[in-house]
């Protein structure tokens, strides 16, 4: 084989750029997916433009999963909506996919160590709280 077809092969074969998507490009589809209700693997891969081997792929060589993104995702939406708003928490179980407020309860407390309610009230006293410091 020739130098110059050797160096085509060696281009057409290495110099291909590869779509790997960050981890804050997956976990942003996700957020977008969630509100949509469709946070699968499939819809993700698709709204990144990969497969679905290819996103499992490479999230495992990021050191992490699909279900583990989707599980952060769901917990900062959770936390960021239980301090910035007062939608019922029922609401927000079913905003972020769970079948209902106690399953997302059991998470909560699983991942947080406290139930959604009590992370609420504290999330607004410490914001009282700022409130009274910014005042004086």
């Amino acid at each position: 084989m020739s130098k110059e077809i050797t160096l085509a092969i060696f281009h057409d074969v290495h110099m291909k750029p590869v779509s790997s998507p960050s981890r804050h490009s997956v976990r942003a589809a996700i957020s977008v997916l969630l509100r949509q209700d469709a946070a699968s693997v499939q819809c993700t891969a698709r709204q990144l433009g990969v497969s679905v081997r290819s996103l499992q792929r490479h999230l495992a060589g990021m050191g992490t999963s699909y279900s583990e993104l989707v599980t952060e995702v769901r917990l900062d939406t959770a936390c960021r909506l239980l301090a910035e708003s007062d939608e019922r928490i029922s609401d927000i179980a079913l905003r972020l996919g769970y079948t209902g407020a106690s399953s997302f309860s059991r998470s909560f407390v699983r991942l947080m160590k406290m139930p959604p309610i009590a992370y609420r009230q504290q999330q607004a006293a410490r914001g009282n709280g700022k409130a009274r410091a910014g005042k004086s």
